[in-house]
């Protein structure tokens, strides 16, 4: 496969918030400048998440560089490869785990995070050493495929990674790592009940499969009454929390018993929380677990893939729309503005 010298991008500017992002034309080193463990990608699609518009709105609580090249999740088809590369070969479907510091899950250093403090994958082409890919399951098509970097790996390690034994989940919202964590409860026998203000989005998520639970938190005044309802009585296994840490108390209240476990894996309602000394007694009696999830590990990541593709998992229901590469700042628009149901895509090239 032949590489070209130089290839189409997308940077942020800098200045006053609100921010965009503009077309840059980016140079890629000739296959005899590779290093003897560089992969050249040849990037397929690429998907949104929250914090990707964010960022051009200020107020994102983690390092970005200025002017970077943004987003993290990208499906690939490995173009070139280095002297010394032995598990990929030319051709290999594969994607680049999100922390570049965080292979294994037992590192002991800062997160360098793809589209923030790292140069991301929205362009054409890009150059990672072989440590940080991992293989894509083979039955997805490219743009499914760029859906599980964050969302995907994020979703796996809120549920534990299928550890708990889990028999019920309780998603907030129906974003991306909401949906993508109920499509894995699906295929996994667990039952998902989702959350949303809106009625007609409860309504498209009940259309992808049998036994999903909904509330619309907008209208059910006592939401841990109608989980109970829900649950006969015994409330769920886990909850997936992407507000922030104010709810922390109220997801308390939605679990089981004993062992259940809180996931807080974002905070689009913001970072702050006011607690009663009663929420943490809460936690305790109830023997539960508040679990921190940031995106996961390159394990986890070859972990999942393996879940998907031994289930054969249909990521297509994941999908709310695909935008044309020259079209990505309107993506990042239709994002930032919440009218999405699942995940925003951009096709990259063919």
């Amino acid at each position: 496969m032949s590489i070209p010298e130089t290839y189409k991008a997308f940077r942020r500017t800098s200045g006053d918030y609100p921010r965009t992002i503009i077309p840059t034309t980016e140079q890629l080193p000739r296959e005899r400048e590779l290093g003897p463990h560089d992969v050249v990608l040849k990037i397929h699609a690429v998907s949104l998440n929250f914090r990707d518009p964010w960022m051009l709105h200020g107020g994102y609580p983690a390092a970005v560089i200025d002017g970077g090249i943004p987003c993290s999740d990208a499906a690939a088809e490995v173009a070139a490869i280095g002297s010394a590369v032995k598990d990929f070969a030319i051709g290999d479907r594969v994607s680049v785990t999100i922390d570049l510091c965080n292979l294994t899950g037992y590192e002991d250093e800062p997160p360098v995070v793809l589209g923030g403090d790292a140069e991301g994958v929205l362009r054409e082409y890009a150059v990672f050493e072989d440590r940080y890919l991992v293989h894509l399951p083979k039955h997805l098509s490219w743009e499914e495929a760029s859906t599980i970097t964050v969302a995907g790996v994020t979703a796996w390690n809120a549920l534990n990674g299928l550890k708990a034994n889990a028999r019920s989940a309780l998603l907030q919202g129906t974003g991306g790592v909401s949906l993508f964590a109920l499509l894995i409860c699906l295929a996994a026998g667990i039952r998902p009940i989702i959350t949303s203000s809106s009625d007609k989005k409860l309504e498209q998520i009940q259309r992808l499969g049998s036994g999903i639970g909904t509330i619309n938190y907008k209208t059910v005044s006592d939401q841990a009454s109608e989980v109970k309802r829900l649950t006969d009585g015994k409330g769920v296994d886990i909850v997936l929390n992407n507000s922030g840490p104010a709810s922390i108390p109220e997801d308390i209240s939605f679990l089981r018993q004993r062992g259940g476990i809180v996931s807080l894996v974002g905070f689009l309602a913001g970072t702050n929380g006011d607690w009663e000394p009663s929420a943490v007694l809460a936690l305790m009696f109830k023997f539960a677990k508040l679990n921190g999830v940031l995106g996961g590990s390159k394990q986890d990541y070859i972990d999942l893939n393996r879940f998907l593709e031994e289930k054969k998992v249909s990521l297509s229901p994941l999908i709310d729309r695909v935008f044309a590469f020259d079209k990505a700042p309107a993506a990042f628009e239709y994002l930032y503005s919440g009218s999405h149901v699942g995940k925003v895509v951009i096709k990259v090239q063919e």
